[in-house]
């Protein structure tokens, strides 16, 4: 039994009549910290995170969740939380009645304190008397947010939260999620947003054609990817388009302003460090497609092209 870990796969395998959903997967959340899921369309998370939350039983493999061997019944493991597709709600309860609902599903009674606290953490407290009905999609991702925040959960399993939420609500969810992770919850996100993933994440996996194409922190999978394009914004466009085509390692994309130059990292430094030299300020310094992105579009691309 690991205590070091929230979640602990190997070899997990599943299977939908002839479909191949997970194909040995291997898979380690360290307690405490926000994992990233990421991958394609019927990469097979939505299959792994259903595994997470006693959705659904592996085929082959194992699988440890909180320290404990989750078994081939059908039952989310005490301690994990979650949803998957979107929460489940009640349309016509308000928010605080789909808790207190959802709560005696789970045969708890939570306290009217308890259900305020939870709804002001994620930002509802204004619209507890609402129905749910009446919610925009932001509003019903917080709302299961705060359902999973009622149960206290060790591990967090959360699928596309930030869906629907404007630029303030996410920032809201993304804090509610650090504090989390702090306080040492673990908290496995899946989600298309490359942005949001690299702002919550320390360790991520890249799954494609059910299988584990890339798993372990983010600045791994940045040195390991190949080279990037980046935004070079400067005092004098002309002097820095003229010090990139002389940076060994360097070489331009776009002319303009902002230039885009494509280089790994070692180059790429050079040239700042050149500029600065040259007297040429740098106003921004930024990659033109995030390094998790790039590699995630390169690794994926290529196992489904090997598959």
């Amino acid at each position: 039994m690991d205590t070091r870990h929230a979640v602990r796969a190997r070899g997990i395998s599943k299977g939908f009549g002839d479909v191949v959903a997970l194909d040995g997967v291997d898979l380690d959340v360290t307690q405490g910290q926000i994992h990233g899921l990421v991958g394609p369309n019927g990469a097979g998370k939505t299959t792994l995170l259903g595994l997470l939350l006693g959705l659904a039983v592996a085929d082959g493999g194992r699988l440890e969740v909180l320290g404990a061997p989750v078994g081939r019944e059908f039952a989310a493991p005490d301690g994990v939380a979650g949803f998957v597709d979107g929460p489940g709600l009640y349309p016509s309860l308000t928010a605080r009645q789909n808790l207190a609902a959802l709560a005696r599903l789970r045969g708890r009674r939570e306290r009217t304190a308890d259900i305020d606290d939870v709804l002001g953490q994620v930002g509802l407290t204004a619209v507890a008397d609402d129905k749910a009905r009446g919610f925009s999609l932001g509003m019903r991702q917080r709302l299961g947010l705060a359902a999973a925040l009622l149960t206290r959960p060790r591990l967090l399993v959360l699928d596309e939260p930030s869906n629907g939420l404007d630029p303030a609500g996410k920032r809201h969810v993304h804090g509610v999620l650090h504090r989390l992770a702090a306080d040492g919850t673990s908290v496995v996100v899946s989600s298309h947003r490359m942005d949001d993933l690299e702002a919550l994440c320390s360790e991520v996996t890249i799954l494609a054609t059910g299988r584990v194409v890339f798993s372990g922190p983010l600045a791994k999978l940045a040195a390991e990817s190949r080279e990037l394009d980046y935004r070079v914004r400067t005092s004098d466009p002309r002097a820095a388009r003229r010090l990139a085509a002389d940076t060994a390692g360097v070489r331009l994309v776009e002319d303009g302003d902002p230039l885009v130059v494509r280089a790994l990292v070692p180059a790429l430094d050079e040239l700042v460090a050149r500029l600065v030299t040259s007297g040429v300020a740098v106003r921004e310094l930024a990659p033109a497609v995030s390094p998790l992105e790039a590699a995630f579009l390169e690794l994926t691309e290529h196992q489904e092209a090997d598959g």
